[in-house]
């Protein structure tokens, strides 16, 4: 019995997924994750800009900074130090651009002050100036910098960088103003208890600006959001599951059995954008997995249709039309492919567009290669929308017998590329489907009659009764069969041949079947001549008359014969015909 022809029972769903679903939740997850990472290096990476810091460069100047060359001493190259420090764990190198207080612990102000610039301030160094003086139109005075601010209780207060000579030479150092409320800002942070309890390590960042103890919570965080998208799928499917058990069509109970990994994906990754403030990112790690989720969004998607294609192609493949015709059970999976094929493309390229990936350049790379490849297979294309269009048209099916231009057999299978057809020598031929759809194609089985037709040649001794009662008994014997067409009966008298009398006859009989209508055939001939021979009359054969001119005046003598010769097997030597005597023929 087909899948859909089962009463509809509602299934009880399962709760906890089973051992393939958590496989494929675990690659669902390392496929969004992996492609985020294939442009990022293992190691560390320069931070994107921020879009609330400032352009501390001389932009109004119309002067681009990138077009000098850094000054060791200049703002850019001083911060860049700092962060590389800072960076590595030696954050006691990094205290030298410090302008610390008396007995202050310069490493600790040092992290902590990377800390807060981390979090509010997400600072592009390359946006600083490389001049050794700053920038001069940002009206803060010779030797000061201000390189963003940190909102606090009361307002906001600036972070502030001053050109110093320190015993390494001359270079930019933060203020002792800035250096003087770090631990301030520092106790306002979020993750600061993570922070003061977890080993430097955990707390140094790895690829994409997330710290380690970052990567280590995310698959724990995955984990908790899938269970929480199984339980809200659940409760989402059985919600459905009462409006879906009310309906009389079984497409809906296979389109809803087709959500529960989708919907369960879905779900878990709602989970964990709601969670994700918990992690206290930095912004660009903020950004990275804002893009991970929507892009797993649109895989939870792309997989839902592919699972619809499936159910509707599952449903089109049960239904009555398509079980009783082979050439639709063959398209609806081809088609159903084609689909699918489709589907991964566009969900490939729009995953790769929303994680940042230049997807022009892809496309344009696949333009050039769809030509290259067309080129290469255009036989293979040109036979796969042949099939496409057969399956379309349906001009035979498996099984018919068919005439393509000459040749006439049984079509045995219609596959991808071409066609097979047994003929009536048992031979088999095989057309590629791209020509066949070029082809005159004459199918003999899709007839709903069959046609009778012959001619009956009487002898010219015929009279015109005996004429009369031979086409009143063909037509009265035609219509008195059970399986004729009583709309058109044609027997009629049509002329006067050389040798016979024509007798027309024409009519048709519903059957489709060829076995049965030879056997109809040769009874309504048999009833024929069996007519003819009631009437007094009888078949006419070919005949021809000679007339031989002979020598010494003698007079022609006719000779009948058949098929052209002398009466007794000889052809007698042709003589001139005389004066007045007819041709011979």
């Amino acid at each position: 019995m087909p899948w859909n022809d089962h009463p509809k029972v509602p299934k009880r769903p399962r709760l906890w997924p089973s051992v393939t679903w958590w496989i494929r939740a675990a690659l669902a997850f390392a496929l969004v994750f992996g492609c985020a990472l294939l442009g990022a290096s293992a190691g560390e990476l320069a931070p994107p800009p921020a879009p609330s810091a400032p352009p501390l460069a001389s932009a109004e100047s119309g002067v681009d900074p990138e077009a000098f060359p850094v000054a060791p001493d200049s703002p850019r190259a001083s911060m860049r130090h700092f962060f590389e420090l800072s960076r590595a764990g030696d954050y006691a190198e990094a205290a030298r651009y410090l302008d610390l207080p008396p007995r202050a612990d310069g490493a600790a102000l040092a992290q902590r002050l990377k800390a807060v610039l981390d979090r509010h301030i997400w600072l592009d160094v390359e946006t600083l100036s490389p001049h050794p003086q700053g920038d001069a139109q940002d009206n803060l005075g010779a030797g000061v910098e201000q390189l963003g601010k940190i909102p606090t209780r009361t307002g906001s207060q600036p972070v502030r960088l001053v050109r110093r000579t320190t015993p390494d030479g001359v270079r930019w150092i933060f203020s002792r103003a800035t250096v003087e409320r770090v631990d301030e800002w520092y106790a306002r942070l979020e993750d600061r208890w993570l922070r003061d309890h977890l080993p430097p390590a955990l707390l140094r960042p790895g690829p994409r600006e997330l710290l380690w103890w970052q990567w280590l919570a995310l698959p724990v965080l995955a984990l908790a959001g899938w269970l929480v998208g199984a339980v809200l799928s659940f409760l989402l499917r059985a919600l459905l599951r009462r409006l879906v058990v009310r309906t009389e069509s079984t497409l809906d109970d296979a389109l809803l059995e087709g959500t529960r990994g989708p919907l369960t994906f879905a779900a878990a990754l709602l989970a964990i954008e709601a969670a994700l403030p918990w992690l206290g990112l930095y912004l660009p790690a903020e950004e990275f997995l804002d893009k991970v989720v929507r892009a797993g969004i649109f895989i939870a998607v792309f997989w839902f249709a592919l699972r619809a294609i499936d159910a509707v192609g599952g449903r089109l493949l049960a239904a009555p039309a398509t079980r009783d015709n082979p050439a639709a059970r063959s398209l609806v999976p081809l088609m159903g492919r084609i689909a699918k094929v489709s589907i991964v493309i566009v969900g490939a390229i729009a995953v790769l567009s929303e994680l940042g990936y230049p997807v022009a350049s892809l496309i344009a790379g696949l333009g050039i290669g769809g030509v290259a490849l067309a080129l290469a297979a255009q036989k293979t294309v040109e036979n796969l929308f042949g099939s496409v269009s057969i399956g379309i048209d349906r001009p035979f099916q498996v099984g018919d017998f068919v005439k393509v231009d000459a040749l006439l057999g049984t079509v045995e299978s219609i596959g991808l590329r071409s066609t097979r057809i047994r003929t009536l020598d048992r031979t088999l031929v095989t057309i590629p489907n791209g020509k066949l759809a070029d082809l005159q194609i004459e199918s003999y089985t899709a007839r709903d009659r069959m046609r009778l037709a012959c001619v009956l040649s009487l002898v010219h001794e015929t009279t015109p009764e005996q004429l009369r009662a031979v086409i009143d008994g063909c037509e009265r014997a035609l219509r008195a069969h059970p399986m004729i067409w009583p709309d058109d009966v044609v027997v009629r008298f049509v002329g006067v041949g050389p040798s016979s009398l024509d007798v027309e006859v024409m009519a048709w009989f519903q059957t489709s079947d060829f076995g049965e209508f030879r056997n109809i055939r040769q009874e309504m001939l048999i009833t024929f001549l069996e007519i003819v021979g009631s009437a007094g009359s009888r078949l006419a054969h070919p005949t021809q008359t000679l007339h031989v001119a002979t020598r010494g005046g003698e007079r022609p003598r006719p000779e009948a014969a058949e098929g052209g010769g002398p009466a007794n097997g000889r052809r007698e030597p042709r003589q001139a015909p005389s004066a007045g005597a007819p041709p011979s023929r």
